[in-house]
């Protein structure tokens, strides 16, 4: 799976750097997030729920920036285990360019690497799971910067996505990633509405 693309960010490329290496942003950029926590220099550990068609999980990983050239690039090395779930892991080298007007160019190349149930599901519905997550990122990320509006609720699951509607309320345990009996049905929003939001 390999992502590229663009986004212009509505601040200078200074203050985009910034965000983009505060904690408390990114937990609230990145969907499904439930925790981010320093574990390194430029590393961080993460929890997250995910929900990708059928499979659906609690994720650990981690997340660590190298190649770092303030404030113009770094590469981010991630992965992540969702028990029997399976797994993911990848990197993205992200540039940032001034442009006019006191904005930024951001742009980004992806790749992840999938395992376990995950890859069982089709190149097609992950594929678009990951677009679906980048562009609801860069929408919180936008609005964290001062840019456009995060009011609007969670859209339903979008018939096209090749999805049903669920809640987490099957979510794996955090621990060995196999449902957890009676803890299965205690209600956890996932990732499924804005996953599949057009």
């Amino acid at each position: 799976m390999e992502l590229n693309e663009s986004r212009s960010l509505p601040v200078p490329q200074q203050q985009a750097w910034e965000a983009l290496n505060d904690a408390t942003v990114l937990k609230a950029c990145i969907p499904g997030c439930e925790s981010i926590e320093a574990d390194g220099e430029h590393a961080w550990a993460v929890a997250l729920t995910a929900a990708v068609g059928p499979v659906k999980a609690r994720f650990r990983g981690r997340l660590a920036l190298t190649d770092i050239d303030a404030p113009s690039r770094y590469t981010i090395q991630f992965e992540g285990q969702g028990g029997v779930a399976g797994f993911g892991k990848g990197n993205a080298q992200v540039r940032l360019e001034p442009a006019p007007d006191d904005t930024t160019k951001l742009s980004y190349t992806a790749s992840a690497q999938i395992g376990g149930k995950l890859a069982q599901i089709g190149s097609r519905l992950v594929d678009g799971a990951a677009r679906k997550i980048a562009e609801e990122f860069f929408r919180r990320f936008n609005a964290q910067l001062g840019g456009q509006d995060t009011t609007d609720e969670e859209a339903e699951v979008d018939a096209d996505a090749g999805t049903t509607p669920m809640r987490t309320d099957d979510v794996t345990d955090e621990d060995s990633g196999e449902a957890s009996g009676d803890d299965a049905t205690k209600g956890k929003r996932s990732w499924t509405a804005w996953i599949s939001r057009s």
